[in-house]
Order: C-alpha cells, then structure tokens, then sequence
C-alpha cells in the first residue's frame, strides 16, 4: 500500500526552496533544494513530480510573497499622501528586503527563451499596474499609474543593470517632485525630505545587497 504524501511537508520544502532561490538563485540541480529543505532529492520527486515542476511551484510562491510584500507597499494610506507612500515603498523596494525579488523576476524576465513561466514578461507588468492605478486613484489620477508603473521598473532595470543606486534614487525623487506638482490639488505634495531620506545619505550606506 503507498505511502500517503503529507501536505504540510510539502508545503515546509516548498517554503525552504522559496527562501534557498531568493538567497541564491534558481539551482541546476536538485540538491541545493534538498540541502536547504533537508530532504533527499528522491523526496523532492516523490512530492513535486519532476525538477521544473518543482522549479515553477518555487517561482509561483516567491511571485505570490513579492505580490503581498509589494503591493502593501504601494497600498495608499489615509494618513500620508500617496507620493510620500511611493518614496517609502521604494527605498524598501530597492533596499535588501527587496533586492532579492528584482534579482530572481529580473533574470527571469530577462531570458526571452525561458519555459518555466512564458507568460511572465506580460503578467510581470499587469501585475503592479492596478495597485499603482489605486494608489494613484487616491489622489484622483489613476490614469497616471502607467507613468509610475513604468518609472518604476525602468528604473529598477536601472539599479540592475549598473549598480548605481545613489543616481536611480535622485531620479526617482524629481520623478515623485514633478508628480507632485500635477497632484498637489488632492493632497498629493511630499513632504520635505530629511537630510537622512536624501539620496547621498543612503548612498553613504552602500549599495543595497
């Protein structure tokens, strides 16, 4: 008679894979998944079938964590005007709490010939565009959520591609200046940064890892 597979250690693996992939990356083999998960890799198809089946499982969870992080992020706040809300959300974003979800969905975005997730260069896109429609509902321009969806990820590409936080930074602020300039009418001005908010302060910090 076979052996019943138990949800909740499949779930625990899953969730261990999750983390090992955003530390590290997607392996090539199964046995840093095994090693992070502390199982076998006969357990890892035991419970997920085959290596990319386990491969788009660890994708769609890491998805679905980056979509709750993120998007509570972007969520407008009654006691903050929304362009004070998307400074915040990016320096999170782009700091090492979020680093290692632009590091995972960027290659992955990046690899025109990937079968683990065809569709994701679409659906990385619709995904952030309703949560930036609703927080730029809040300050009654929601059509503008496209500019800042696209802002966003350009300049995200930005960091990727060379590293340079400190000018990505200073050009997403002048970006949520002029935004405040055609929001100011809702309550949309920012407040004045402090001298530990600027861009040369975080600078001094170090890139984000």
């Amino acid at each position: 008679m076979g052996r019943h597979k138990q949800p909740e250690i499949r779930d625990r693996i899953l969730d261990a894979c999750v983390d090992h992939a955003l530390a590290h990356g997607l392996p090539d083999r199964l046995e840093p998944f095994a090693a992070a998960a502390e199982t076998s890799t006969r357990m890892l198809i035991y419970h997920f079938g085959t290596r990319d089946a386990l491969l788009r499982e660890t994708l769609g969870r890491a998805r679905r964590r980056q979509r709750d992080f993120f998007g509570e992020l972007v969520s407008p706040r009654a006691d903050e005007p929304y362009p004070s809300t998307l400074r915040r959300a990016w320096r999170v974003m782009t700091g090492p709490a979020g680093r290692p979800y632009l590091s995972m969905f960027g290659r992955l975005r990046e690899d025109a010939g990937q079968q683990l997730w065809p569709d994701f260069r679409r659906e990385a896109t619709t995904d952030w565009l309703r949560p930036f429609e609703d927080g730029m509902r809040s300050v009654g321009r929601p059509e503008l959520g496209t500019l800042v969806l696209a802002v966003v990820r350009g300049l995200i590409m930005d960091i990727e591609a060379t590293g340079e936080v400190a000018r990505a930074d200073q050009a997403f602020d002048d970006f949520l200046a002029a935004l405040a300039s055609v929001t100011t009418s809702h309550g949309g001005m920012l407040p004045p940064e402090t001298a530990a908010d600027t861009p040369a302060a975080r600078a001094a910090t170090g890139p984000p890892a």
